[in-house]
């Protein structure tokens, strides 16, 4: 079975539902760690492309950009860095004995899911409009542009892109059951192991903590 990577994929591109290409890029670089981890969409190789010809291949491109540039400086923020860590400490105190990679993985993660979460939650249409842009794609013409840019051609995306749409799976993340499952899948995925079901139960306050820091997440600081 497909298991898709969970990342904060609304957060990248809910701003750009009325440009489903440029949507495409910004999903693009998490796209290709589910099927190709060692195949990079690097900025530096899309930056040559992002006023091609092909306005397609162009705006896949201006997105695979923006990704990266989201990622440099959120992944820096204060509140970021912040939560993560004590989500990492918590889950660490829920599951005794794991002093390893899978609390700190889980503290990271869980920040960006309950932040998508959170856009969702303030405007439930901002789903419906990513799967509607999204589903506005020729899954082959976005396969050509992301080969193009990517560090070696790839035949994967064209299969990758129906599947991700009908798999909804970013409306799970305000679920607390449904998003334990999802991250049952990663755990299952990176052969880490599973998940108990009363982790859940940490999810309402760290759901309240993004909430209450989703304006710190969502914007670099000076």
């Amino acid at each position: 079975m497909w298991i898709a990577r969970l990342m904060n994929y609304l957060a990248h591109g809910w701003r750009f539902a009325d440009q489903p290409y440029f949507l495409a890029g910004t999903a693009a670089p998490d796209w290709m760690s589910v099927i190709d981890r060692r195949n990079r969409l690097r900025s530096k190789v899309a930056e040559r492309f992002v006023d091609d010809p092909d306005p397609q291949l162009a705006a896949v491109a201006r997105g695979i950009v923006q990704h990266h540039a989201d990622d440099a400086w959120f992944h820096q923020t204060t509140a970021f860095n912040e939560l993560s860590l004590a989500f990492a400490v918590e889950v660490r105190d829920r599951l005794p004995g794991d002093e390893g990679f899978r609390p700190s993985f889980l503290g990271h993660i869980l920040v960006e899911l309950l932040l998508d979460s959170a856009l969702a939650e303030d405007d439930p249409r901002r789903l419906d409009d990513y799967y509607a842009a999204l589903r506005q794609l020729d899954p082959a013409a976005t396969e050509r542009a992301i080969s193009k840019l990517a560090m070696q051609p790839t035949t994967r995306v064209a299969v990758l892109v129906p599947r991700f749409i009908e798999e909804r799976f970013l409306y799970d993340y305000a679920d607390d059951g449904k998003l334990l499952t999802r991250l049952n899948h990663v755990m299952r995925r990176v052969g880490l192991p599973q998940l108990p079901l009363d982790l859940a139960e940490a999810f309402p306050t760290m759901r309240d903590r993004v909430r209450q820091q989703k304006n710190a997440l969502l914007n670099p600081e000076p």
